[in-house]
């Protein structure tokens, strides 16, 4: 990709009588909208569209994706026409109101609403085509943006700089990112993930893109499931923002983070261990999940 991106770089958490070191790579910095995993992601996917020939990017998402922003911001930075395929046909009226799909219109973005049960078939061939007769041609990135080419970028996630680190963290959605760092991981490294919902199908899906065994699903940190989040988690957040000036999301860090820190709390590492957490951005997502929890009463994210 052709637009101007900082490097991230590793700000290290000082943690008060701990015996292990813990890093952060703010991979969130990268860039302003493009950031963190959803970046690496679709670096070699908008590359091969690119060369292909393609006008247009067609992907799939909900009301709160990273993956739909990015997509929309990136579209809109490099000139492709980009189409979002959402789930939810309620959710039609609400793009004013809804900060992530409001962004991706500003982007460009054009959207077509759907119900949840048709969203269940999307990758099925009567669906695509049903999507081709109205849009024609155009190419497709999948939902959460992970396949062969995503995992390819999130393999350069690691530096050699990165070799000296025991452990490396990261969240999970679709498993795109964490296949990335179990490629490029060391064999004296363990790659521990953090999913962000519930269910046992990521390490089925995982598995598709990995051939070491030098990782772990750590699946205690989902706090009911994707985007469900509950008021010790939001005080969780706005703490480790203020003590350590690093923000997170409800949705994905802040869930890790969380669970990283009762793991290191509960000495699940050992003394003198490395660790390094991956940043994957999604900061995008706390305005529209603060709408939310002021609907219910509960503290918002600052």
């Amino acid at each position: 990709m052709i637009f101007k991106l900082e490097h991230s770089v590793n700000q290290r958490i000082n943690l008060s009588n701990k015996t292990v070191e813990l890093y952060i790579k703010r991979e969130d910095k990268i860039h302003p909208f493009v950031s963190g995993n959803k970046y690496r992601k679709l670096k070699y996917n908008l590359d091969a569209a690119k060369k292909l020939g393609f006008k247009t990017l067609l992907t799939f998402g909900g009301a709160f994706s990273n993956h739909i922003a990015a997509v929309a911001a990136a579209g809109s930075l490099l000139g492709f026409k980009t189409i979002g395929v959402i789930r939810g046909e309620e959710l039609e009226d609400m793009v004013p109101t809804n900060a992530t799909l409001s962004f991706a219109k500003e982007k460009g973005m054009q959207f077509k609403f759907v119900t949840r049960e048709s969203y269940r078939n999307k990758t099925s061939k009567a669906f695509l085509k049903n999507l081709k007769d109205e849009y024609g041609v155009f190419y497709t990135i999948p939902e959460g943006g992970t396949n062969a080419l995503a995992v390819k970028g999130c393999e350069e996630i690691l530096t050699p700089d990165d070799e000296v680190f025991n452990y490396v963290c990261c969240a999970v959605g679709t498993g795109g990112t964490i296949s990335g760092l179990i490629n490029c991981s060391k064999p004296s490294q363990q790659v521990l993930g953090f999913p962000a919902l519930k269910g046992s199908f990521l390490k089925e899906d995982i598995s598709k893109f990995v051939t070491k065994n030098n990782w772990k699903l750590i699946t205690d940190y989902h706090f009911g499931g994707y985007a469900k989040i509950n008021e010790k988690l939001v005080t969780f957040i706005n703490q480790f923002k203020k003590d350590f000036d690093v923000p997170l999301d409800p949705i994905y860090t802040g869930k890790m983070l969380f669970g990283i820190m009762d793991l290191i709390d509960n000495n699940y590492f050992s003394k003198g261990s490395k660790i390094l957490v991956i940043h994957t951005g999604g900061l995008q997502g706390i305005e529209g999940m603060n709408v939310t929890l002021k609907s219910k009463k509960l503290s918002v994210i600052i």
